[in-house]
Parts: C-alpha cells; sequence; structure tokens
C-alpha cells in the first residue's frame, strides 16, 4: 500500500510546505513534531494524554523494543500500538543509531553489525532484513532502514564506508520489504555527516528507491548549528516533492524553523519532555526555568496564553514547589505542558504557511528562542 502525502500549500519565499500525510486512514497535517517513546512509553504520560493533545503520530525504537519487551511479547500482544493502547500511528527508528552509540560494543559485517546489550551485554545481531522483522512485529506504521551514522568530525574514508553501506543495505532493504510489503511504510536514511557533496550524491542514489519517504539523519549529533543549517539548505532544492521528509532527531524551535524553512516535514525529539522532566518548560515568551527562586510565590500559570490543561489549573508556584521536591507529578505535569507547547507551535506555524505569513513566524520565532 502506498504512503498518500499531498502538499497542499508552499510558502513562496522558501520551501516550506504544509501538507498532509495519510497513515492507514491516520491522518496527519504537516509540518508535524513527533513525541519520543523510545520504549512503548512517552516519559510520565500515559497514551490517553497524547489523543487528548491531538497526537496521532508518535516515535518508537527497534533496538530498544526489541531488547525489552521483545518480539515474542509484541506478537503476543498483537504489536506496540495494542500493548500502549494507542490507536493512531507508530513511526520507528531502525536502532542503528542506538547501536554505533555503544562504545565499543559494535562491530560491522558486510551483512549488518554485531553487538552488545548495554543491559547484560549479550550479543545480537542486526541486519537490514532483520531490523524490518522487528518492526514488523511493533507494527509501525513507518518503519526505518538500517543505516551508518558516521560520528560528526569523521574522516572522508569514514563518511565515505558509511555512504557505501548505508546505500547498500537500502537495496538490501527495499528487496526485504517487498516481499511483505503490507501497510506499512520504509523510508530512507540520508547520511554523509556535513560534507555537502556527499549528502547531495546520498539523496540522489536513495531517490531513486521507491521508499515512502526521505529522511535525513546523522544531524544534531554534535556539529555547529550552522552546519546543519547548510546541510538542510543544500539538500531542499532537490528534495522529492512527491514524498515527506523526515528529519531525524532534531527538535528545537530554532531547528524545527530551519528544517520547515528547507522543506522538511517531519520531526522529533526527546527535548521538550527531557527538559521538562528537568525543569525547564517552553512558552509564548522563551523558556522558563521552573526552579527559579523568583516564582517561589507565583499565583500564575506556566503561560497566560496556554489553554492546556496544566495553565488552566496549576500555578507556577506550585509546580516549582513538586520539582524541587522532584515529585512524579512535576515531571508529568511539565511534559504534559511541553507537547502540548509543541503541538500548539506546529499547527501555528501550519497556519502561517497557509496564510502567507511564514516568514513573520520565522523571525518572531527565532527571535524569541535564539539563545
Amino acid at each position: 500500500m502506498a504512503l498518500t502525502f499531498q502538499s497542499v500549500k508552499a510558502d513562496s519565499d522558501s520551501f516550506a510546505r504544509a501538507g498532509v500525510l495519510d497513515l492507514n486512514g491516520v491522518t496527519i497535517e504537516t509540518p508535524v513534531f513527533m513525541p519520543v517513546g523510545t520504549r512503548g512509553s512517552v516519559k510520565s504520560l500515559t497514551s490517553e494524554d497524547l489523543t487528548e493533545m491531538g497526537y496521532r503520530l508518535i516515535l518508537g525504537n527497534t533496538y530498544h523494543l526489541y531488547l525489552r519487551p521483545g518480539t515474542e511479547v509484541l506478537d503476543h500482544f498483537g504489536g506496540l500500538k495494542k500493548f500502549m493502547s494507542f490507536p493512531h500511528a507508530i513511526l520507528t527508528d531502525s536502532g542503528g543509531f542506538q547501536v554505533f552509540s555503544l562504545s565499543g560494543l559494535f562491530k560491522f559485517e558486510t551483512d549488518g553489525v554485531r553487538f552488545q546489550s548495554h543491559i547484560d551485554g549479550s550479543h545480537h545481531k542486526f541486519t537490514p532484513e532483520s531490523v524490518i522483522d522487528i518492526q514488523r512485529s511493533i507494527g509501525s506504521d513507518i518503519m526505518m532502514v538500517l543505516d551508518d551514522c558516521a560520528p560528526y568530525g569523521s574522516s572522508l574514508e569514514r563518511l565515505r564506508q558509511s555512504l557505501d553501506r548505508t546505500h547498500r543495505w537500502a537495496k538490501v532493504s527495499i528487496d526485504h520489504w517487498k516481499q511483505s510489503e503490507g501497510n506499512q511504510h520504509l523510508f530512507g536514511i540520508v547520511q554523509g555527516g556535513t560534507n555537502l557533496a556527499l549528502r547531495e550524491e546520498s539523496l540522489g542514489e536513495l531517490q531513486n528507491l521507491p521508499f515512502s519517504g526521505i529522511a535525513i539523519g546523522g544531524l544534531s549529533v554534535g556539529e555547529p548549528r550552522n552546519e546543519c543549517t547548510q546541510v538542510l539548505e543544500t539538500l531542499a532544492p532537490s528534495l522529492d516533492p512527491k514524498r515527506p521528509h523526515y528529519l531525524m532527531g532534531v527538535g528545537t524551535v530554532t531547528d524545527i524553523l530551519e528544517g520547515v524553512k528547507n522543506g522538511i516535514d517531519m520531526f522529533d525529539c526527546v527535548l521538550p519532555t527531557r527538559n521538562a522532566r528537568n525543569g525547564q518548560v517552553f512558552t509564548s515568551y522563551g523558556k522558563v526555568n521552573l526552579r527559579n527562586e523568583s516564582l517561589r510565590l507565583s499565583e500564575g500559570p506556566i503561560d497566560p496564553q496556554c489553554q492546556c490543561k496544566v495553565c488552566k489549573s496549576y500555578s507556577l508556584g506550585y509546580i516549582r514547589h513538586l520539582h524541587k521536591l522532584k515529585e512524579l507529578t512535576a515531571f508529568s505535569l511539565s511534559t504534559y505542558h511541553n507537547l502540548y507547547f509543541m503541538k500548539e507551535f506546529m499547527s501555528s506555524m501550519r497556519k502561517s504557511i497557509l496564510n502567507g505569513d511564514f516568514p513573520a513566524f520565522y523571525r518572531h520565532w527565532k527571535n524569541l528562542y535564539a539563545s
């Protein structure tokens, strides 16, 4: 089954576009931010919370779900959506990035990568075929291919190896996916570090294959922000307008603005949830540190302009109190607010594109979150 994506409006001054993504009957308006539910849970929230906020697409991770709870459990429950009671859509990363983050615990082979679990040191192997099979058990609507993400600062030789490996595995993945395509869609991943020529080469190679969408990987891995922007600006004119474009693991307000400006439709990042647990929330007037002493007697909400249930019911003084004591409720309230903020931010950005106001929207939020 082909993935349906329609671009309904494009900004005349940039590559920003508003679109509609149909994932097996689940309609997703783009640009879209996907909360990260690495192990089958967005930390401190329930699936009902996510649905209540309007999220219809979240992210899970193949590496972590493969290790725990494992495919036997996922198969028994009929996939991750039934397991976690999230009746909408899920995208899963292949787990390759997590494997390659296991310094000294993985080894490349021609047909895949061997690695040791970070949990108990047990030995495992991922191949392009096996990660698709695992994602079949997960039941994700969008699956990612196994790729090789070279660390920032890698030599040209290492980047070339990464590209060759990524492209070889992409072709194997396509062949395996086609054998039982079903209603799960497969995205290819563009690599090449911050080498602009290699990035263009990788995009051209992957867009010649019948992937449902195109992802840009290997950014937000330590490179300076201007180098990330240069990669996006280089690729933007060549991105296939008929397919959705996904920027992996990138999700600050400023990075999303740059991504959308350069034709990106989909984003994910742990930042809104991780920062919330560490006492930082996002507002219409900038970032706020909830542990700040000046908020001790504040009776107002996190953001007077926010309509989330947290801002309607709880004061900054109370939420600060919870964070100072590290009460678990602090995590859930702050996380709910931050994800509500992200949902509204993406919705407002989409409206700005549809109304022809994206340049002004871009400037306003870029200045507000510049630091």
